[in-house]
């Protein structure tokens, strides 16, 4: 018992030690518990911080995804290419239906005609009719359509009609200003804008150009072609696509200047263009025109 007490028994030095030594524990203890209250502060506001940051990434994200995105610009649905088609979201078999109807040379001048052809679903239909743009002259009254009809009706009967009517109709080339005031509703400002555009042409190659003509009614139209068509197509100096300036290009009267830049940067972004339908991925391009437009190209 004795030896067991003596275990417990310090001299004064001893003691103070102890003291020492407890005392530098308990001040680890307290350092310990101040540095961990610190650093999970800190954490908290590294937190946030990366909250911040996280929502600035997602808005570049989705900047980046926007741009990104595919454009849908007004065209006509009548020259869809395979990859168009492909990115509005049509089957192979709807594309192909499309191509088929068009080698026939056919158009559909409506949303509900496009339906009929390719027969896509109403609910693509309802998504992407809103950016079909038919050519103007599509878009008349019936009584248009029909007095068309009857037009074509008259060009399609036997040799000796149509050499009938070619004794009727003149060479709208070589139509003068006085001439083409004759027909009812062509005054002075439309018969000289006629002339005009024509000679900016260097004359007219088919006679759905006079449509192209500004301010020049359908029913005008039609009753012109009724007394003039084009009988001799004038020999035009097509521009070489791949070759010439966009201030070149922007000449013909079909391109703007700034669709005439935008052909000369895809050429020099793809190199050579080797299709005309290459032309309609171009931003702005009038791709209700492009059968008029590849009549003045040469690749």
């Amino acid at each position: 018992m004795k030896n067991f007490k003596s275990h417990f028994r310090f001299n004064r030095q001893e003691r103070s030690g102890i003291f020492y030594l407890l005392f530098i524990i308990v001040v680890l203890q307290v350092a310990y518990f101040v540095l961990s209250s610190s650093n999970s502060s800190d954490g908290k506001v590294d937190f946030l911080e990366d909250k911040q940051l996280q929502l600035q990434i997602d808005s570049l994200k989705a900047k980046a995804l926007e741009k990104d995105a595919i454009k849908i610009y007004p065209f006509n649905p009548n020259y869809i290419t395979d990859y168009k088609g492909y990115t509005l979201g049509m089957s192979l078999e709807e594309i192909d239906r499309l191509h088929n109807f068009r080698k026939e040379g056919r158009f559909a001048n409506s949303a509900e005609d496009f339906q009929k052809v390719t027969k896509i679903s109403d609910s693509l239909l309802q998504l992407i009719s809103p950016y079909f743009k038919f050519p103007e002259w599509t878009q008349g009254k019936e009584k248009s359509t029909s007095s068309n009809k009857t037009y074509h009706t008259k060009n399609q009967g036997s040799s000796s009609n149509q050499s009938e009517v070619k004794q009727m109709v003149a060479d709208i080339n070589l139509a003068t200003i006085e001439e083409l005031r004759e027909i009812n509703g062509i005054g002075e400002k439309l018969s000289a804008r006629i002339v005009k555009f024509r000679d900016r042409l260097g004359g007219f190659l088919v006679n759905e150009q006079l449509y192209d003509v500004y301010g020049l009614e359908p029913e005008v139209v039609e009753r012109t072609l009724m007394r003039f068509q084009v009988l001799k197509k004038p020999v035009v100096e097509k521009i070489n696509i791949n070759t010439a300036s966009a201030e070149k290009l922007s000449k013909l009267v079909y391109l703007q200047k700034q669709v005439s830049k935008s052909i000369v940067n895809y050429r020099n972004d793809n190199g050579t263009i080797l299709s005309f339908d290459e032309l309609l991925k171009i931003e702005n391009f009038p791709v209700e025109k492009i059968d008029r437009i590849k009549l003045y190209l040469a690749l």
